[in-house]
């Protein structure tokens, strides 16, 4: 082969489809003498590695783009890049089999985590590495305590972790995760909105179930045409949420009171107006023997399932799971495609120097509040509308302090939080089969709350070590630059002064000695 066709094979722009048809093929032609998911990891391996050869060489024949690449590229970018497209390629395929024949599911799983080695070689930021090494470690971590935990109290880990798998990834469990994951989600992005102006709203909780009283209030006495009343619901719930919240807000920029006590306080206080509320002598009638609500919404108000048998189940998914979608875009669009979003988060790295740039900061944690309680109000919407169709004592609570974790746990990032939303849902979820198994359910709770910990300490690390790791890179760039131009420029000693009189030391910014990475 020559070398013009070799160039033209692997950097020309038949690349892609390449690496497609190597990782399905060998896939395919595997799985006929292996396991589906044993051929599929082999086969993206092949795809993944034929892209990293491409590259390699693309960076050998000129390619800037590929021979800017650091340390950080090839000892995390690269090994992130792999474990990431087999697992993609491995999950798509896993929930292909469950309506799919296997060897369709296991090709489909191939082809796309051919692809997504391709695409995350090529655009697998470091910054995002880190990320990814950070939550991967504080799982790893995360186990590592579940389990010493279930082996001082006499506990096989291994089997109890291979029945939390086996009853989660049930079908009737997977809808049950999708389901409870919707509510997180949204109670997530109102905490996030929050902490991107490092205000801390405490209030989810009592946001949410007073605009779930007030929209089942309205849907059970007032009966309107389908989606009018639909609207018309959500609507009510949005300004009740962020109606509760803007006081909290008010009272953080007219008196300087802390948005923790006041949310807190106002907690307390929807709690007292709920159980005031719900009454047979006010706005509640009896909806069983031992039970009280609003009254039952007609099905003009519901918001239809999505029928699961792609799952295998014949459960349904709540329909606001694509409203949870919606806001989690437009939560994304806002803070980085939007003026206010970046006021927004500019002011919550430093008021001052926002203030200095014009912003209005007064107005920014008015409006943060507002925001945080206007999506807080759809929190209770999907299982209000979804299933339940009222406001009753049994009506879930807690999710909005559940919400302050998936935040954390998601580091505010729109997928991020999706993902710990679902990873929550589905540790709850997993954690029902314990009980028969004479096993403490509580299990689920301590690698909750030992990965959450987790993940803020180790991300912290790993990200501090990222910046410092950016600033040495862009240091040696400088410096070569520097010394292409100027190659018999005089070099200070360590301590003193150059030429112009300025101190030597001034690169050395994290205690590294010198301006030189090392």
């Amino acid at each position: 082969m020559s070398d013009a066709l070799v160039d033209r094979v692997l950097s020309g722009p038949a690349r892609p489809a390449l690496a497609v048809v190597l990782g399905t093929g060998l896939t395919f032609g595997l799985d006929l003498v292996l396991l589906w998911w044993a051929a599929l990891m082999i086969g993206v391996v092949a795809a993944f590695a034929f892209v990293f050869a491409a590259d390699r060489f693309a960076a050998a024949g000129g390619d800037a783009f590929q021979q800017d690449r650091g340390v950080l590229h090839g000892v995390l970018v690269v090994p992130t890049a792999l474990v990431l497209s087999v697992a993609g390629g491995l999950l798509a395929a896993w929930l292909l089999d469950l309506s799919l024949i296997e060897p369709v599911a296991a090709l489909m799983g191939g082809a796309l985590g051919s692809l997504l080695a391709l695409l995350l070689l090529r655009h697998l930021s470091g910054m995002l590495a880190l990320s990814f090494a950070a939550v991967f470690a504080a799982g790893a971590i995360a186990i590592a305590v579940t389990a010493l935990v279930l082996l001082a109290s006499g506990i096989d880990p291994l089997h109890t972790f291979a029945r939390m798998l086996e009853y989660g990834t049930r079908p009737d469990s997977m809808v049950q995760i999708i389901n409870d994951s919707t509510t997180y989600y949204l109670a997530a992005v109102a905490v996030a909105i929050g902490f991107q102006m490092k205000l801390f709203n405490i209030g989810v909780d009592g946001q949410y179930r007073l605009a779930a009283l007030m929209a089942a209030t309205v849907g059970g006495y007032l009966v309107l045409p389908p989606v009018i009343s639909q609207i018309v619901l959500v609507l009510t719930a949005v300004v009740v949420g962020g109606f509760w919240a803007g006081i909290a807000g008010y009272l953080k920029v007219t008196r300087g009171v802390s948005e923790v006590i006041s949310t807190i306080m106002l907690n307390a206080i929807a709690t007292g107006i709920t159980a005031y509320l719900l009454s047979t002598d006010r706005i509640a009638v009896e909806i069983s023997t031992n039970n009280i609500g609003t009254p039952p919404m007609p099905e003009s108000a519901w918001v239809p399932g999505i029928p699961a048998s792609f799952l295998g189940s014949d459960e349904r998914i709540f329909g606001f799971v694509f409203l949870a979608v919606a806001v989690g875009v437009a939560y994304w669009v806002m803070l980085n495609r939007t003026r206010f979003g970046f006021e927004l988060r500019a002011t919550g790295q430093s008021k001052t120097a926002a203030e200095a740039s014009g912003v209005n900061v007064r107005k920014m944690v008015f409006l943060a509040m507002v925001f945080s309680g206007v999506v807080a109000g759809l929190v209770g919407l999907p299982q209000l509308l979804g299933h339940s169709h009222h406001y009753a004592l049994d009506f879930p609570t807690g999710i909005g302090f559940t919400g302050i974790a998936i935040a954390l746990l998601g580091r505010n990032h729109p997928v991020g939080v999706a993902f710990a939303a679902l990873f929550w849902s589905f540790l709850t979820q997993a954690s029902g089969i314990l009980p028969f198994d004479s096993i403490p359910q509580e299990i689920a709770v301590i690698a909750q709350a030992t990965i959450v910990l987790t993940v803020v300490v180790v991300y912290e690390v790993v990200h501090r070590w990222g910046r410092r790791y950016q600033q040495q890179q862009i240091g040696r760039h400088l410096g070569t630059a520097t010394g292409s131009g100027a190659e018999s420029a005089p070099v200070p000693p360590e301590g003193g002064t150059d030429d112009q009189g300025r101190d030597a030391t001034v690169p050395a910014a994290d205690g590294e000695h010198g301006g030189e990475a090392r």
